[in-house]
């Protein structure tokens, strides 16, 4: 069976699970430069938060220029389909999303986390909502697959919520604490009518 999502804000998947209500206030936009300030607040801030699921928090805390540089980079990737996204609300950074080239032809995959102390109001559905709709405008982009530890139960909401079908397990090194080894494959084809030449 095919998996499908609605593209209405709280409607309901072909699963009979109902996405939240987006939070009117977010705004999903690339990041720049300029976001390092922001960033750089969100992500110290959200240290022992992220720490027991997110590799990269072994090499914070970064300095503010260490953090403009790495924006930069990311820049730079932007056109080889390495996308990097802040998710945006009331002035500040409520965390970030990414679309990554690194699980094979036809596909990316995302990542995302949320500050601390802002979880749970749909951040990550909504902005992981929006980014799948954008993965599936790029060219030969088939598919789009969201992967995390088997533990982590708040990131496998938000693709549950979205209608991606959990197509299996893989084992996977930890690269953080928490992480056991085996991570869910979440995966949303591209839908019919977004199929491009």
């Amino acid at each position: 069976m095919r998996n499908r999502r609605s593209n209405r804000p709280g409607g309901d998947d072909n699963r009979g699970v109902t996405a939240p209500a987006p939070p009117a206030e977010l705004v999903v936009r690339r990041l720049l430069a300029a976001d390092a300030p922001l960033v750089q607040t969100a992500v110290i801030e959200s240290l022992d938060h992220l720490r027991p699921w997110m590799p990269w928090v072994a090499n914070e805390p970064l300095t503010l220029p260490q953090r403009t540089e790495l924006i930069a980079g990311w820049q730079a990737g932007w056109d080889t389909g390495d996308r990097a996204y802040g998710m945006f609300a009331g002035g500040e950074l409520v965390g970030m999303i990414g679309l990554h080239p690194r699980i094979g032809p036809g596909g990316l995959e995302i990542g995302y986390w949320v500050r601390a102390g802002r979880t749970g109001r749909g951040y990550a559905t909504e902005a992981a909502r929006r980014v799948t709709d954008i993965a599936f405008t790029l060219p030969g982009v088939t598919h789009v697959e969201i992967h995390h530890d088997v533990t982590n139960l708040a990131s496998g909401r938000v693709p549950a919520k979205l209608g991606y079908a959990l197509v299996g397990q893989r084992a996977r090194p930890p690269a953080a604490p928490a992480e056991t080894g085996t991570e869910n494959v979440w995966r949303l084809d591209r839908p019919p009518a977004a199929t491009t030449p």
